[in-house]
């Protein structure tokens, strides 16, 4: 079960996006990230990056919810779930392709780092830190799954993009509203959007792997 030193969450297995727009919403992030786009029969949109589900796009009160792949399925509340299934996005997971689900992080406080360690089974980087990483563990491999940032706003979705300057000028382009960036941060060249609906996502620019230059650190530590 998820929340269990010998069974962590290991990634992602989807990430899904509610909104009272669903067509024309998943319309505006298939044009932006390059999504093949699936017209489901309960209403929902998915969108596709070759044969990897980027997002589902379905009808609600606008918010991201962030499904870890794990024993499942189980509502873990605060804009996260664990649904049975391989890891599509994460660590372990493929490098991720434009378009794709390439991090994700909670804005959040640091009084939340033992909720979500215990809850899927994570070590806490730097407890109580303005920031922290949530790694999963696999035998003697430790890797970075996630992120905590002292702020408000819930999970925050990461996409791959190869040049987020271009993309910016395209978000803003199709109602979009440019919140933050681009700018450099650990993670690498970021900006934070929001939709025309006013969710906020966020775009990473040509990461190396899941988490960008946090794949790279790991990479460098192995």
């Amino acid at each position: 079960m998820p929340g269990t030193p010998d069974s962590p969450a290991r990634g992602v297995r989807r990430v899904e996006l509610s909104t009272t727009r669903p067509e024309p919403i998943a319309e505006f992030y298939a044009h932006l990230l390059g999504w093949v786009l699936i017209a489901e029969p309960d209403g929902a949109f998915t969108g596709w990056v070759g044969d990897r589900l980027a997002a589902r796009v379905h009808p609600g009160d606008p918010a991201w919810r962030v499904v870890f792949a794990g024993a499942g399925p189980r509502d873990l509340g605060g804009g996260a779930a664990v649904d049975a299934g391989r890891v599509l996005h994460g660590p372990w997971a493929p490098q991720p392709r434009p378009g794709e689900p390439c991090w994700v992080e909670l804005m959040g406080a640091a009084t939340d780092d033992d909720h979500w360690a215990g809850a899927l089974g994570w070590q806490v980087r730097d407890p109580d830190g303005e920031f922290t990483l949530y790694d999963a563990a696999v035998a003697d491999d430790r890797r970075p799954v996630a992120g905590r940032l002292t702020a408000q706003g819930g999970w925050t979705c990461y996409f791959a993009v190869p040049d987020v300057a271009a993309a910016l000028t395209e978000a803003t382009d199709m109602g979009g509203t440019v919140l933050v960036g681009p700018r450099d941060v650990p993670t690498g060249v970021v900006a934070a959007v929001a939709d025309p609906a006013g969710t906020v996502f966020a775009l990473l620019e040509n990461p190396a792997g899941w988490g960008g230059a946090w794949c790279v650190a790991h990479q460098a530590h192995a």
